[in-house]
């Protein structure tokens, strides 16, 4: 029977180590299913990237490498410092938990920062999609990949922005003390919610921002 006085402890659960697998399996079950939504992306990529090469590789070349590359190492950075969070949690010392989320959130934030920079510069240039695209290359189709293009970082966007709301509730519960070394799932959980965001991106710079570069067509 579950002891009413563990702290942090869930009445439907009998002890901490199943609260904590419950809540590992349903966290992998949630990014099961962001893999097959991200999935589903990079299939419309690569069916529309086979379609239109040419179109692709210039669409690509209009991308600020220098920026997106700065974005992926702060991503990075915040991947370590969420991964340093949750050891802070194992061991037990909850204000470091808080000061190494803190800090996630600062790279996240700078990241949606020069993000929010790269989309500014690009809807300047006429390059967002609908009626007032401006595309002056031969290329055709070009506009189709800045749709993919807004529409794989924006929903990428919108997860981290996610996430950092989630850091805004628990960034003062750590500092407070709510988590314990028997008693972290939330940070653990949490944890690989971010390290599957930045993934994401690892996946999407060199997708987007290197075809120009690499391509041959």
């Amino acid at each position: 029977m579950a002891d009413t006085h563990a702290p942090g402890l869930q009445h439907h659960f009998d002890s901490y180590e199943q609260q904590q697998e419950a809540s590992f399996f349903g966290m992998w079950v949630f990014l099961a299913t962001e893999v097959l939504f991200f999935g589903g992306l990079f299939c419309v990529y690569l069916i529309y990237r086979t379609a239109n090469p040419v179109a692709f590789a210039a669409g690509s070349r209009e991308l600020d490498i220098l920026l997106g590359g700065i974005n992926t190492a702060v991503l990075i950075g915040s991947s370590l410092t969420m991964a340093l969070a949750v050891h802070a949690a194992q061991v037990g010392k909850h204000k470091m938990i808080a000061i190494w989320m803190a800090l996630t959130g600062i790279l996240g934030g700078t990241f949606l920062g020069i993000k929010a920079v790269e989309y500014s510069h690009k809807i300047h240039e006429g390059h967002f999609p609908g009626p007032h695209f401006v595309w002056h290359g031969p290329e055709v189709n070009v506009e189709m990949f800045f749709n993919i293009y807004f529409m794989m970082t924006g929903l990428h966007a919108l997860h981290m922005i996610i996430g950092m709301g989630i850091m805004l509730v628990l960034i003062p519960l750590a500092w407070k003390g709510r988590f314990t070394p028997d008693s972290h799932n939330y940070i653990e959980g949490f944890g690989l919610y971010w390290h599957f965001v930045d993934i994401v991106w690892i996946f999407l710079f060199p997708l987007l921002y290197l075809l120009g570069v690499t391509s041959h067509v």
